[in-house]
């Protein structure tokens, strides 16, 4: 077997050695304007920040939501069919992706970001116009479920759709800083989500926080979503999908999804390898640490969330010079590190979390969270390049949700049952280093994207004398 690193889309990579030459079928470069740049940054940030403003919001409130949604009982139970609610919208993420992947290489990328965007922020609303379990019985519960499975069902076509958006509009040689910022989205919703509800729960008294004040996280997102849309609305679709339509005479041909799986099953291989570990180390972090802090090694709740919501802090300052590093260096050479580094640190800082005081827990999360900003600041820029522009939307897509729904949300699920299993509460640093050594054979054969143009796309320049 060869050890060179493998491009997916050898016949799509023509200039990979000088960044500057023409795709095939193309014309002159793309020089693209900076105000217009900012503003497609701007509108995809957005949907990704709701995405996990949203998952902030209902991972820290569930407690009060089992309680207002599932009959009185055992607390337990009432937790369990709150996530239960929750984790089914994993569920129907790639048949979201199915359907909006595809529909984005047909009708455009903008079209099908708006309509993600109108949806997710339905989705959030409505949940906190639902009536409880004591005035409509079981219906309460019916339309909580139904209200994640439409939230599930957009975000299907979120991710894929906002970082293929970003890299299509973005200058070459600023992909991986432009491309961050889609995850600094990521953080600051989750952040302000969790935030807000720690907020509200030292402000109000339980009975107001039960009755009603629980309510107020989920129909912040109406205004959200507006904001969103409105952005969204205001852009033009981008050069790369501009062009194509172009080239097929301003006609779309329908690609079959066929076409967006076996013919590229060499890239979805990689896509989903690179995901895994993103993802797994990314709900190991952000997700399961504060359970894992508060129900394993019994620290107290509200220190565990404090120390989380810092790491999150820490990661969105390093995040944009993580992302301009990629520009410089490549992406290869940051996800190696970020393997290279879980496989090494994640024992040792899992023992600093489980067996040092508070200080000990912060450094060891910090230094996971540091590893975790090499897979957020270079993966946006990185997925997209896997695809060529004909079918980069759908392909992303359903590589990208198929590893999230199968590995990384149910890292949490996966972690409890075999700590349950086996008794050891080392799994997971043993998880994340076996996600790890996976990340670490797909980014050795993947192709560096870095400065190059997207396969199937002309080069995008920079307008001179802007920065």
């Amino acid at each position: 077997m060869s050890t060179a690193p493998v491009a997916a889309h050898p016949s799509s990579h023509p200039s990979q050695k000088t960044g500057t030459a023409q795709a095939p079928g193309t014309t002159a470069p793309t020089v693209t304007d900076p105000a217009l740049v900012r503003r497609a940054v701007k509108a995809a940030a957005l949907g990704n920040a709701m995405e996990w403003f949203d998952f902030g919001v209902y991972s820290y409130i569930a407690v009060t939501l089992g309680k207002v949604f599932f009959p009185s009982g055992d607390p337990t139970a009432q937790l369990l069919s709150t996530f239960g609610a929750f984790a089914a919208a994993f569920l129907v993420r790639p048949l979201g992706g199915l359907v909006f992947g595809p529909l984005g290489d047909r009708v455009g990328r903008q079209k099908v970001l708006a309509l993600t965007m109108i949806m997710m922020a339905a989705g959030t609303f409505a949940i906190g116009l639902i009536p409880s379990y004591a005035a409509i019985g079981v219906g309460a519960p019916v339309l909580l479920l139904a209200a994640r499975l439409v939230q599930g069902f957009s975000t299907g076509g979120e991710y894929a759709g906002a970082s293929t958006f970003i890299a299509e509009y973005a200058p070459d040689k600023r992909r991986g800083f432009l491309g961050s910022w889609l995850e600094f989205g990521t953080l600051a919703g989750y952040i302000g989500g969790a935030g807000l509800v720690t907020l509200m729960t030292a402000l109000l008294s339980s009975e107001d926080l039960l009755s009603w004040g629980w309510r107020i996280p989920f129909l912040i997102a109406g205004p959200m979503g507006v904001i969103g849309l409105y952005l969204r609305m205001r852009l033009e679709e981008t050069p790369a999908f501009a062009a194509e339509v172009e080239k097929a005479e301003s006609s779309r041909p329908k690609v079959p999804l066929r076409e967006m799986v076996t013919g590229q099953w060499r890239a979805l291989l990689l896509c989903v390898g690179l995901v895994l570990v993103f993802n797994v180390t990314d709900y190991m972090l952000l997700s399961y640490m504060p359970s894992y802090l508060t129900g394993e090694l019994g620290h107290d709740a509200t220190h565990g969330l404090l120390v989380v919501l810092g790491v999150m802090v820490l990661m969105m300052i390093v995040q944009p010079f993580a992302g301009a590093l990629t520009d410089r260096i490549g992406r290869r050479p940051v996800i190696a590190a970020g393997c290279g580094g879980f496989l090494v640190l994640s024992v040792p800082a899992l023992l600093l979390i489980r067996d040092g005081g508070l200080l000990a827990v912060a450094v060891g999360m910090g230094a996971l969270g540091l590893l975790l900003v090499c897979f957020t600041a270079a993966m946006p820029s990185a997925l997209p390049a896997l695809f060529p522009t004909r079918v980069r939307y759908g392909s992303l897509s359903i590589g990208f949700n198929v590893s999230v729904s199968l590995f990384g949300g149910t890292t949490p699920l996966v972690i409890t049952a075999l700590i349950g299993a086996t008794g050891d509460v080392m799994m997971p640093a043993y998880y994340m280093m076996a996600a790890a050594v996976i990340g670490g054979f797909a980014v050795w054969r993947m192709a560096e994207s870095a400065g190059r143009p997207l396969p199937g796309s002309a080069p995008s320049l920079e307008a001179a004398g802007t920065r």
